[in-house]
């Protein structure tokens, strides 16, 4: 019970900060989401297989830069690595809302992603935090990753509908510029990192940690989980917008689509979310959850010539999403060994930015060779996959 819980005052205003940080950070992601693929294609030199790389290369880029902005706040610290991260981004967003070519867009993208700071951030957060509270830290970045994800769903098409995908990235680098300001002002000079460092840790501690994490068969399972969700969810924004155009809907009222939808689906897990922080048990929510995305992505795939059934299937795909979303930082966190917690978070997060990036290049790719259906085929044997992982492992 959230009565029961003995978080102190200073750890609930460090975490409140942080995930304000983290949802700020990643409402810049999520707005473009559902519109690259719509406006994407009109800037100078486009085409599909590009589009696609456009989305997915700051997954990518998350990818390679976790690793190297994690170690770099071992040394100097959290804070600094938060902030530069920032400004990176933020000078990311500007050059995607002043180009009107697409490699100009893919290198704004690519900056973005580079201003690696989800893992930073969340090792931070853990390692502030008593061991005994970590689970209810986590559990308020989630709900407000979960919150961030929906609103900006939601806000990113309605933005873009009425001053372009441009003045979108302009206010995205207002957003991020101020993201810098909080997370100067905010965050503790003196982290609590500068008290843990280990000077004398060498890359074969590194390979070793990761090797213990990669070898644990429940962090693999949710790993695979996380990543297979986000490979997914870049797969179906690529290709919504086609099915829909196809089916009949007006690409400016694609926002109110989504936005119908997403609110659906929130009212139809409010009782869960109202309930969360009770004794649930999680892990059976996230295999009911599993079995959803599969059934959505089922759906989409015989819904090629009906609009009522590909909503369906949509609203699904969102039930299923927000409750894994929502599930799996707090189990990853609760079955992670205290002295991997960091590891663990790190490989949590790149399985997210690999979904990411492969989702979008490989969606570009197969949207420009094979076609829809191929996509709707390829997110189902996904999803099929992760429910074989999930009992298997």
């Amino acid at each position: 019970m959230l009565h029961n819980i003995q978080i102190t005052s200073t750890e609930l205003r460090l975490t409140c900060i942080l995930s304000m940080i983290f949802a700020l950070r990643m409402s810049g992601i999520f707005m473009v989401l559902p519109i690259l693929p719509i406006y994407a294609i009109s800037l100078n030199g486009s085409y599909e297989y590009l589009v696609g790389i456009s989305i997915g290369i700051y997954g990518i880029m998350q990818i390679i830069f976790q690793l190297p902005f994690g170690l770099m706040s071992d040394q100097i610290g959290r804070k600094p690595m938060i902030i530069i991260g920032l400004i990176i981004a933020a000078v990311g967003s500007e050059i995607a809302a002043i180009t009107n070519e697409i490699w100009g867009l893919i290198i704004g993208r690519a900056l973005q992603g580079i201003g690696a700071i989800g893992s930073v951030i969340i090792t931070l957060l853990l390692e502030s935090i008593q061991e005994h509270n970590r689970t209810q830290a986590m559990a308020i970045l989630g709900i407000s990753f979960g919150i961030t994800f929906t609103g900006s769903i939601i806000i990113g098409p309605c933005i873009a509908n009425t001053i372009g995908l441009h003045g979108l990235f302009q206010i995205i680098t207002l957003i991020t510029g101020f993201t810098i300001i909080l997370a100067f002002c905010l965050i503790p000079k003196k982290d609590s990192s500068s008290n843990n460092l280990d000077h004398n840790i060498n890359l074969r501690d590194i390979l070793n940690n990761i090797k213990i994490i990669l070898t644990n068969s429940e962090l693999l399972k949710l790993n695979f989980h996380i990543f297979s969700l986000h490979t997914v969810l870049i797969l179906n924004f690529v290709i919504w917008p086609k099915i829909m155009t196809a089916l009949g809907c007006i690409p400016n009222t694609y926002h109110r689509t989504y936005a119908i939808i997403i609110l659906i689906s929130i009212l139809i897990l409010l009782p869960y979310l109202f309930y969360m922080h009770t004794r649930i048990n999680k892990s059976k929510i996230l295999t009911i959850s599993i079995h959803i995305l599969a059934l959505s992505e089922f759906i989409m795939l015989i819904a090629i010539k009906s609009l009522w059934l590909l909503l369906v299937g949509i609203l699904l795909f969102f039930i299923a999403f927000n409750l894994i979303e929502s599930i799996l930082p707090d189990l990853i966190s609760k079955k992670s060994p205290s002295k991997y917690q960091g590891t663990s978070i790190s490989i949590y997060s790149i399985g997210q930015f690999l979904g990411v990036g492969l989702g979008g290049v490989t969606g570009g790719l197969l949207l420009e060779v094979y076609g829809i259906q191929s996509i709707l085929f390829t997110t189902f044997i996904i999803t099929l996959l992760n429910i074989i992982i999930h009992y298997k492992l």
